[in-house]
C-alpha cells in the first residue's frame, strides 16, 4: 500500500498553497534527500488554456513549490521547469500565454522545451512489447524530478489524464499523435523510461463543462497509486482502467493505497461528473481520428 495525501487549501493561510503543498509532503512522511541540486519539475501544460479552465498547472503552485524546495532544500538550487512540443502545440508560446515566462524570470529557474533539449535513446519492455524514446539529459541528470499534475477526463481507453499521463509529455517527440493507438501501454513505457521521485496534484480548480474550486493538493511517491486515488475522486473505477493493471504489472506502482488528510468522498462531490456531452464528443473525436481527420483538426 503506498501514501496518498489529501489537502485542502486553506486561505486563511499566509501562503495557501506553500503550506498545502508542505502539508501534503508532511502527511506522506516524505522528506527532501541531501545531496539535491538539479531539480525538474514537469507541470501540465496540454494546451493554450489557462489555469482558470482547470486544464494546466497553475504556475502559482509552481511558483509555491520553489519557494517551498528553497526553503527546505538550499536557495540555491537549478531548477528546471520542463515540458514539449505538442501535435498543436507550440511551447514557446504556451510558457508565454500562460505564465511560466513570467514566473521562470522572477523565480531566476530555466524554461526547458525538452522537443528541443539534448538526449540519449532508451529501450524499454512494457507489456510484451518493446519501446524506444529519447529520454531528455535535463531529465536523467536531475537529482530530483518532479511531476505535477492535474485530474482530467479523457477519452477511452486511457480515461483519466493524472500523474502517469503527465510524463507522456516528457516524450520529445512533437508529433505525439503517432503514439495514440497504443496510447495506454506508452504512458507505462514512459513511466519506466524516466521515473519522478515525487507526484504533486494541483486541482485548485477542476476541468469541466463548467470548472470549477475544488482546493484540493495530492501528494504521493507512487504514481500508480495517486492515479488510483485520482480516479475515485474523478468517479472512475481504477479497477477499469487498463493502464493503471499494465502499470501495476510492470513494476511501476500498485493500486494498492492509503490516503491521509481530508477525506476521499469530500473532493468526489466537488468534482465535475463526466456528462453525456463529455462522452458524445469523445466518441466523435475517436470517430474522426479513426478516419484520418484528428490532425487536420486539431484533434492530435
Amino acid at each position: 500500500m503506498s501514501l496518498v495525501s489529501l489537502v485542502k487549501i486553506s486561505q486563511n493561510a499566509d501562503k495557501p498553497l506553500q503550506e498545502a503543498i508542505a502539508q501534503s509532503l508532511g502527511l506522506i512522511n516524505y522528506s527532501f534527500g541531501s545531496g539535491i541540486r538539479r531539480i525538474v519539475i514537469k507541470p501540465n501544460l496540454c494546451y493554450y488554456w489557462d489555469c482558470t479552465t482547470g486544464q494546466t498547472t497553475d504556475p502559482r503552485f509552481v511558483s509555491a513549490l520553489i519557494d517551498l524546495l528553497r526553503a527546505e532544500i538550499c536557495p540555491e538550487l537549478d531548477i528546471s521547469i520542463v515540458e514539449s512540443d505538442a501535435s498543436a502545440m507550440r511551447l514557446k508560446y504556451a510558457y508565454r500565454m500562460l505564465g511560466y515566462e513570467k514566473l521562470a524570470e522572477e523565480k531566476g529557474v530555466r524554461l526547458v522545451n525538452l522537443s528541443e533539449s539534448e538526449a540519449s535513446n532508451v529501450e524499454v519492455s512494457c507489456n510484451g512489447g518493446s519501446y524506444s524514446f529519447m529520454v531528455p539529459d535535463v531529465i536523467s541528470g536531475a537529482d530530483l524530478r518532479i511531476n505535477v499534475a492535474h485530474i482530467k477526463y479523457t477519452v477511452d481507453p486511457v480515461k483519466l489524464t493524472c500523474a502517469l499521463k503527465n510524463v507522456f509529455g516528457c516524450n520529445p517527440a512533437p508529433k505525439k499523435f503517432r503514439y495514440h493507438s497504443d496510447l495506454g501501454n506508452v504512458i507505462v513505457a514512459l513511466n519506466k523510461a524516466m521515473k519522478f521521485n515525487l507526484c504533486l496534484i494541483d486541482n485548485s480548480i477542476a476541468a469541466g463543462v463548467q470548472p470549477r474550486r475544488m482546493g484540493l493538493v495530492m501528494a504521493g511517491q507512487d504514481p500508480v497509486a495517486v492515479d488510483a486515488v485520482a480516479a475515485k475522486i474523478a468517479g472512475l473505477n481504477p479497477d477499469r482502467i487498463p493502464y493503471l493493471a499494465v502499470a501495476e504489472a510492470e513494476g511501476v506502482g500498485t493500486r494498492g493505497y492509503v490516503a491521509r488528510g481530508a477525506e476521499l468522498e469530500y473532493f468526489r462531490a466537488l468534482y465535475p461528473k463526466i456528462t453525456n456531452r463529455m462522452k458524445t464528443k469523445a466518441q466523435l473525436k475517436r470517430a474522426l481520428r479513426g478516419v484520418g481527420l484528428g490532425k487536420r483538426l486539431g484533434l492530435e
